[in-house]
C-alpha cells in the first residue's frame, strides 16, 4: 500500500518554504515495509501443459554440477550480435539461449524486416493480424537462431502522455493491451521462439528510469512507481495475467522502483503477484544492468541476470553453505529457465544459438536470409491497419485521379543512410535538414528494428504517378514552401518521435505545425500526414478550413509508403482506430500529462504518486468531463456504419460474488475467465463501399468508471449488408479488486453495457443486474 504519510509530511511545510537539509531523505531505510514482502519463492509446479517440460528439466539440473548452475543464472558475452546469452553445457548436449531485441523485429541483423511497432498494432484494433504478424516474426527470431525475443511490450501501458516508450506496447487501455499481447504470444510461441514480455512493473516513464551520481555528486536511486493495490491489478497487471495465460514463458523486471523497493527485488511483485497469483512458470530475467542486489534478488523471485551479473557467480553457493538461500531456491532457478527450452521444444531442431546473428555485419558471415515471401501480405496488412484517419472534410480522400500532388514537409523522404552496425536514430536535429531522417517508421532505441527495405512515402507516391500519368512537385525542407496554384492536392509529411531512455519533450512542436499552416494557407486542400510514435496533439491547424484530411500514420514498419498510398486513393479502406485519447490541448492531460520529478525532499529518491488510481487515458477524461479532440477507439472509414438490435444475455454462474476456488494455473484462477453475459448486436455498413468496422463494448462497473472497454469485434462488411457482432464477458471483466478479500469481486447492483464506435459514440446502451 502507499505510504501517504510523505504527502502528509509536506503539508506543514508552507508553500515556497525551501526543505531544510535535515528534513531531506538520505537514507531508503525510511521506506521499508511500503512493499510487503512477500517470501520463499514459489517452485514452478509444472502444472497444465507445462508438466512435460518440467519433468525435462527437473532431469536435466539433476545432473548439473553447483557451478553449472551458477553459470546459467546470468548471461555471458558472446561472439554474435544476439543482445543476450545464456551459456551452453556442452555435456549434456544444451547449446545455450540467444536472446535478441526486440518487439517488433530484429534489431542489427540483416534479411530481417522492420515489423509495425506495438502502437501501431494497437491502433489496428485486430487481433488476428496481432496473431499473423507475431507468427511471421517468430519465423524470422527462429531462422537467425534467436531463442528468445525480448518482448512484446505493455509496460509502459501509457500512463503518462510524454512517456518515451508509449509507442512499444499496444494502447492505454489494459483490456485492448491484454488481447494484443496475449495473440501476440500465442503467434511468435507458435514458432517455437519465447517471448519475453515486459517491463514488469508499473515502468511508466523513462525520466529517472535508473540510478545514477548526480552534478553534485550525490546517488540517486530510480524513480519509484507508487500504487495502490487496486489500481496495480486493474490496470498495470491485467495485460500481464493476459500473456501469462497465453503461455509467456518469461518475465522481464524493469528498472523502476515499485513503491520504493527496486522490481527485480521486489518479493511482492515477483513471489507474490506473478509467481503465486498468476501462477507463472516460466522464468524472470532483469533488464539489462537492472541488477542491484544479491541473495537478495534471488530470494525475490529474479531467476535470471542481464547481460551479466556482479552480484551472484559464487555468492550463490556461498549463500547456500550459510544459509541465507535455499538450494531449493537455485534448483528453481534453472529448472524454470530450463523448463521454457523444453516447453518449446527448442531442443529438438532448433538452429544454433545466434547463427544469424554476426557480431558485426561487417565483418565476414554467413548469409541467413530470415525473410519470407510469405510475410509480404501480412507486413502490408498490417501496415495499412494502424492508419487512423480522424479528419475527412466533404471526403477529401480517397483522392480523385488528380493531376498534380505537392508533396511537403521532411517526413515524406528515404533516410540520407542507413546502417545496420547501430540502432536506427535520428542523424540531425536541425530544422532544415530534417529530410536527412527520412519518414518515421519506427521509434528509437532497445525497440529500433532493421528493415528489408523502406518505402518512402514519396517513392510509393512516385510510383502511383507513373501508373496514372500524375505529376508530383516537393519540397522537403521549407518551413514556408511555394505551393503550386493549381494542385489538386498538398499532402504534408510531418512525424513525432520517440525513443528509449528520454520521455518526450512536448506532444506537437511549432517547426511541424508551422509548415503545416503555410502550407494551407496556400492550398485548399490540404491532407496531413503525421507518423506519430505515441499521442500528437493538433490544435493549432485541425480546424484551418483548407485541412481537409488528417491521418494519424504513427509507426507502419518498411512498408509505410506502400500502405499510405494505398489508403489514401482508395485501394484499402482505412480501419484503424486510436488505441489512445487525443486532448484538444496537452494541458488536458492534467498531472498525467509529464513525467515525475524528483522534489526537494526526495531529490534522492524520485517518486511518483500514482494518486488517479485507475483514472488514466479516457478514464481520466470521462471523470473530469473533458471534452477530447479525438476519443479513444475513434477512427473514420470511407464508408459508414448503422448499428443496431443489442441483446444482453447473463450465462449460469454470476450469482457468486468471489470466483470459485480452483487449481492455479498459468494465469490463475481458471474461474476468472468464466464467461457469464453474452452481448451480441447488428452492424450495417449504409456506405458505398466495403469496410471493416471495429465494433466496441464498453461497460460501467457499479462504483467504478464510466466506462471501460470489455470487448471490441473488427468484422469485414459489404457495401449493403449486415453482421453480427459478439463479446463474451468474463468474470474478471465484470469484476474488481478486493483488497481486503485479494480476490477479485463482482459488484452488486446496475452495470451499464454501450456499444459503438469510440469511447464517446456509443449509441446502443442497455443495463445488466448482478
Amino acid at each position: 500500500m502507499l505510504a501517504f504519510w510523505r504527502k502528509t509530511l509536506l503539508l506543514g511545510l508552507a508553500a515556497g518554504n525551501a526543505v531544510l537539509a535535515e528534513d531531506i531523505i538520505t537514507d531508503d531505510a525510511v521506506f521499508y515495509g511500503e512493499s510487503p514482502a512477500i517470501y520463499p519463492s514459489p517452485q514452478g509446479t509444472g502444472t497444465g501443459d507445462w508438466a512435460d517440460a518440467y519433468t525435462k528439466a527437473k532431469a536435466f539440473v539433476a545432473q548439473l554440477s553447483d557451478d553449472e548452475k551458477v553459470n546459467l543464472t546470468a548471461g555471458i558475452s558472446a561472439d554474435n550480435g544476439c543482445s543476450g546469452n545464456i551459456q551452453g553445457i556442452t555435456r549434456l548436449g544444451f547449446p545455450g539461449m540467444c536472446v535478441s531485441d526486440a518487439g517488433n523485429g530484429l534489431r542489427g541483423s540483416d534479411f530481417v524486416n522492420a515489423w509495425s511497432s506495438g502502437v501501431h498494432v494497437g491502433a489496428s484494433w485486430n487481433r488476428d493480424l496481432a496473431k499473423q504478424r507475431g507468427i511471421h516474426m517468430g519465423q524470422e527470431y527462429r531462422k537467425k537462431g534467436v531463442n528468445m525475443i525480448l518482448g512484446p511490450v505493455v509496460g509502459p501501458l501509457g500512463r503518462v502522455a510524454l512517456g518515451g516508450r508509449n509507442w512499444e506496447g499496444f494502447a492505454a487501455d489494459p483490456y485492448l493491451s491484454g488481447i494484443l499481447v496475449a495473440d501476440s504470444v500465442k503467434g511468435l510461441q507458435s514458432q517455437n521462439v519465447a517471448t519475453s514480455l515486459k517491463h514488469f512493473i508499473a515502468n511508466e516513464q523513462e525520466t529517472n528510469r535508473n540510478p545514477a551520481t548526480n552534478s553534485e555528486g550525490h546517488y540517486v536511486e530510480s524513480i519509484s512507481s507508487n500504487i495502490d493495490d487496486k489500481t496495480l491489478h486493474e490496470l498495470y497487471l491485467w495485460p500481464f495475467q493476459d500473456a501469462v495465460l497465453a503461455g509467456t514463458t518469461c518475465i522481464m523486471c524493469s528498472y523502476n522502483r515499485l513503491n520504493n523497493s527496486y522490481a527485480c527485488q521486489n518479493s511482492r511483485a515477483l513471489n507474490g503477484l506473478l509467481k503465486t497469483e498468476l501462477g507463472f512458470q516460466g522464468y524472470v530475467i532483469t533488464d539489462w544492468f537492472a541488477q542491484h542486489t544479491g541473495i537478495a534478488s534471488a530470494n525475490a523471485g529474479l531467476d535470471v541476470v542481464m547481460p551479466s551479473s556482479s552480484y551472484w557467480n559464487g555468492n550463490l553457493t556461498t549463500a547456500i553453505s550459510n544459509g541465507t538461500m535455499e538450494a531449493s531456491r537455485l534448483d528453481d532457478m534453472i529448472t524454470r529457465l530450463m523448463a521454457t527450452w523444453y516447453y518449446l521444444d527448442q531442443d529438438s531442431a532448433f538452429p544454433n544459438p545466434g547463427i544469424g546473428m554476426p557480431s558485426s555485419v561487417s565483418a565476414a558471415h554467413e548469409a541467413i536470409v530470415a525473410t519470407s515471401k510469405a510475410a509480404k501480405s501480412v507486413l502490408l496488412e498490417s501496415a495499412i491497419e494502424g492508419h487512423v484517419l480522424v479528419k475527412n472534410k466533404n471526403n477529401a480522400l480517397p483522392l480523385k485521379s488528380p493531376k498534380l500532388v505537392s508533396v511537403f514537409g521532411y517526413d515524406a523522404y528515404t533516410p540520407i543512410s542507413y546502417s545496420l552496425e547501430s540502432s536506427f536514430s535520428f542523424p540531425t536535429t536541425d530544422r532544415s535538414a530534417l529530410y536527412q531522417n527520412g519518414t518515421l517508421f519506427g521509434g528509437g532505441g532497445s525497440g529500433a528494428n532493421s528493415p528489408a527495405y523502406i518505402d518512402s512515402p514519396i517513392e510509393a507516391l512516385q510510383r502511383r504517378a507513373y501508373q496514372d500519368g500524375s505529376s508530383i512537385l516537393w519540397d522537403f525542407t521549407s518551413e514556408k514552401p511555394f505551393v503550386n496554384y493549381v494542385s489538386d492536392v498538398c499532402l504534408v509529411f510531418i512525424n513525432a518521435f520517440a525513443t528509449e531512455a528520454v520521455d518526450r519533450e512536448a506532444l506537437s512542436d511549432t517547426h511541424s505545425d508551422t509548415i503545416v499552416t503555410n502550407v494551407a494557407n496556400n492550398c485548399a486542400n490540404t491532407v496531413v500526414v503525421v507518423h506519430n510514435a505515441g499521442i500528437r496533439t493538433v490544435e493549432s491547424w485541425v480546424d484551418h478550413a483548407n485541412v481537409t484530411a488528417v491521418i494519424f500514420a504513427h509507426l507502419p514498419g518498411q512498408d509505410t509508403g506502400r500502405a499510405l498510398v494505398d489508403i489514401l486513393y482508395g485501394d484499402a479502406n482505412p480501419s484503424g482506430r486510436l488505441p489512445y485519447t487525443v486532448a484538444k490541448q496537452q494541458s488536458d492531460y492534467g498531472s498525467l500529462l509529464q513525467p515525475s520529478q524528483p522534489d526537494e525532499k526526495y531529490q534522492y529518491f524520485p517518486q511518483s504518486d500514482f494518486t488517479e488510481g485507475v483514472y488514466i487515458d479516457y478514464r481520466a477524461f470521462d471523470k473530469d468531463n473533458i471534452e477530447p479532440q479525438y476519443a479513444f477507439g475513434f477512427g473514420l472509414s470511407f464508408t459508414s456504419f448503422a448499428y443496431s438490435n443489442l441483446k444482453i444475455s447473463k450465462t449460469s454462474g454470476s450469482s457468486t460474488d468471489y470466483p470459485p476456488a480452483a487449481p492455479i494455473v498459468p494465469g490463475g484462477n481458471p474461474r476468472l475467465f468464466d464467461t457469464l453475459v453474452k452481448v451480441s448486436a447488428a452492424v450495417k455498413n449504409t456506405g458505398k463501399v466495403d469496410g471493416k468496422e471495429v465494433a466496441q463494448l464498453y461497460v460501467g462497473i457499479p462504483n467504478g468508471p464510466v466506462r471501460q472497454l470489455r470487448g471490441f469485434d473488427k468484422v469485414l462488411i459489404k457495401s449493403g449488408k449486415s453482421a453480427s457482432v459478439s463479446f463474451n464477458l468474463t468474470r474478471r471483466d465484470l469484476s474488481t479488486w478486493d483488497t481486503s478479500a485479494q480476490e477479485w469481486l463482482l459488484q452488486r447492483g446496475t452495470y451499464q453495457i454501450f456499444v459503438g464506435r469510440n469511447s464517446r459514440d456509443l449509441s446502443l446502451s442497455g443495463t445488466l443486474t448482478i
